[in-house]
């Protein structure tokens, strides 16, 4: 699901006023005192006041200071703490899916081969290959294994005769209707980020299987 702290900023949401106080503050054309939002929810400032900052909290909500007046300097009194969305993104998804990276991939891979003339896939490929190395040297620098590398991508291994199997895959519905396309993206993906980890006893190779993501990691 990424990150944990996704699966508790939207479960934050799950109590109903503070769903109500974050729609609220998210549809206002300007930041909301507690004041406005308890008038819109019609619940105590103080109750407000908690959900308001729980939400900040979650990163859902961002807090900035302003003077309602427009007066400066002194005598202007102080200003504000008011509330507005804040440009954290946040989501969830079960099974974990990585949709935006690959459209990322996908888009700077077209613009690069317009730019250069190079073929749109083999600039995908370079860039998938890349992406996945310095991934796998994270992954390293952290002290992360390979299986401990892919399961915080989302792959769900498994290891099975001495294999590393996915359970699944990360761009489950863009390989569904592009699949030598974003198989392949995805076969490099893991070269690279194999090649980053420094783990030269292993390689990645397509074995497509029903319920399986399409690549499989075997020992070289």
């Amino acid at each position: 699901m990424g990150d944990p702290s996704h699966v508790s900023a939207v479960a934050a949401l799950d109590e109903p006023t503070r769903r109500r106080l974050y729609d609220f503050v998210v549809r206002s054309p300007a930041p909301v005192s507690r004041d406005e939002a308890a008038d819109a929810v019609g619940a105590p400032r103080t109750t407000v006041a908690f959900h308001l900052d729980r939400l900040v909290g979650e990163g859902l909500l961002e807090v900035v200071h302003e003077r309602r007046t427009g007066r400066t300097g002194p005598g202007a009194g102080r200003p504000a703490k008011l509330y507005r969305r804040s440009p954290r993104q946040i989501a969830v998804s079960l099974p974990d899916r990585r949709y935006e990276l690959a459209g990322h991939l996908l888009a700077d891979a077209l613009q690069e081969a317009q730019a250069s003339g190079e073929p749109p896939r083999a600039v995908l490929d370079r860039r998938a290959r890349a992406l996945g190395r310095d991934i796998g040297e994270a992954a390293r620098t952290d002290d992360r294994d390979v299986l401990g590398a892919l399961e915080a991508f989302g792959f769900e291994p498994r290891t099975a005769g001495g294999e590393i199997v996915m359970a699944n895959c990360p761009f489950h519905s863009l390989a569904q209707q592009h699949t030598e396309l974003v198989c392949g993206m995805n076969l490099c993906l893991l070269d690279g980020l194999l090649d980053g980890m420094a783990e030269s006893g292993l390689t990645a190779r397509l074995d497509p299987a029903p319920g399986h993501c399409c690549v499989r990691i075997a020992p070289a």
